[in-house]
């Protein structure tokens, strides 16, 4: 047995076979049973089925599988979709009963909601206490958040996206201008740097009527407020609109032309080609604007902490993706093995190192966890990882109406469509 495997064994990453797992590495047990499995390798035989969407934590986990087989003595089959059509299958297999796929990657912000409605998926909360050297408490709290309904753990987090803010260095300095900190230090700054006679613009980001919903989040938070309470819309208090229309100004008045047709590629172009002094969005968005074949600016790009308003800095720390297990998978013993490998400190660290951004606040602390970002987004992201908002959507069954509803209201105020458009929504369920 190589040292990869050793050490992959010796962290404890397979809870249900922890014990077998270590005494095989000694060599000690090796005895049958009917079924072909032996003590090291306790499920021999067994098929799991995995689906993953097309992302480069899959690409990673794909690579490192003939470990994972070779310590189970199981063989993992894994197909791997696009976005929307990962959605599609999942929901055409679950709602069909199916026992395959055995686990999948989920959105949880999207979809956890829905699935646990429908049944689709297990909980997890006593897999995660069943080994303590998994260390269940190292995920961030709001990466566990995301993946909780009604106080449920029905997925695990792998891929993690932070609200920040990109900045323009070389345009800072040369103004005088220090990075915000604060929402009308950010506004103040975008009017000062706004010059589109020259077709330089203050702020970019997402103006999409669906779109731009998860980007107003931290907004709204960061002055103390939230898509929802006690099951009612809670966007027409004073904090709500305080926040959408920071937004809503950020953009109708420093934005860049045709803003509200613009999702993350376009706003994050804007910014790439030289033509926006601040660009907010999800961290994981970073290469677009650091890549020197993508980005005209990429040794000029800083990364900040998202602006405080009057209730401090208060980011959406999502999970934007998370693994679940299918509630009708005949392996769930199996299943969770598989989950408990690809979510160990290990394999996070691993996949991290290749540009993933994992849950893990021990990957986040270790030197060799943060080699494949940019110092100061690191350092920006493991601030955040502490505290935030673990989700960026209304929390509710069907996210794409709320999203409808509120993104036109929105984007009325960008266009100026009409005076104070935000203060029309009323205190309704979505």
């Amino acid at each position: 047995m190589n040292q990869t495997m050793k050490r992959v064994l010796n962290v404890g990453i397979l809870s249900a076979m922890s014990a077998a797992l270590l005494s095989a590495c000694g060599g000690a047990n090796t005895s049958n049973d009917k079924s072909g499995q032996t003590a090291d390798k306790p499920f021999a035989g067994k098929k799991l089925s995995i689906v993953t969407a097309n992302h480069p934590w899959g690409d990673a986990i794909k690579e490192m599988l003939p470990q994972f087989e070779e310590s189970t003595g199981m063989k993992v089959d894994v197909q791997s979709f696009f976005e929307d059509q990962l959605a599609q299958k999942l929901t055409v297999q679950l709602t069909a009963a199916s026992a395959t796929p055995d686990v999948f990657m989920y959105s949880p912000l999207q979809q956890a909601k829905l699935f646990v409605k429908n049944g689709w998926i297990t909980p997890l909360d006593d897999y995660t206490k069943k080994d303590a050297a998994y260390d269940f408490n190292d995920f961030s709290k709001a990466s566990i958040g995301s993946n909780t309904v009604d106080g449920k753990i029905y997925g695990i987090p792998i891929i993690t996206e932070q609200h920040i803010l990109y900045y323009r260095k070389d345009l800072l300095q040369k103004a005088g201008i220090a990075v915000p900190k604060t929402m009308d230090e950010l506004l103040e700054a975008a009017k000062k740097l706004n010059d589109p006679k020259n077709e330089m613009y203050g702020f970019a980001a997402r103006g999409q009527r669906s779109a731009l919903v998860s980007q107003i989040s931290s907004f709204m938070y960061s002055e103390g407020s939230d898509f929802m309470k006690d099951g009612k819309a809670t966007v027409n208090t004073p904090e709500a609109v305080k926040g959408m229309t920071t937004y809503a100004t950020l953009l109708k008045d420093y934005g860049p032309p045709g803003v509200l047709n613009m999702s993350w590629p376009q706003a994050i172009g804007v910014f790439a080609q030289g033509k926006a002094a601040f660009f907010a969005d999800a961290n994981s968005l970073f290469k677009n604007a650091t890549d020197p074949e993508k980005s005209k600016i990429a040794d000029q790009v800083g990364f900040a902490q998202f602006p405080a308003g009057k209730n401090g800095s208060q980011p959406f720390n999502i999970t934007s993706w998370g693994l679940a297990m299918n509630a009708k998978s005949a392996n769930k013993d199996a299943a969770w093995a598989f989950i408990q490998w690809a979510s160990s400190k290990e394999i996070v660290l691993a996949t991290q190192k290749k540009g993933n951004p994992g849950a893990r606040m021990s990957v986040w602390d270790n030197p060799e966890g943060t080699t494949a970002f940019p110092k100061e987004l690191a350092e920006v992201t493991r601030e955040t990882q502490k505290g935030g908002v673990d989700h960026s959507l209304p929390p509710v069954d069907k996210v794409s109406e709320a999203r409808d509803i509120i993104g036109a209201i929105v984007q009325k105020a960008i266009s100026g469509e009409e005076r104070r458009p935000i203060r029309r929504i009323r205190n309704s369920r979505f």
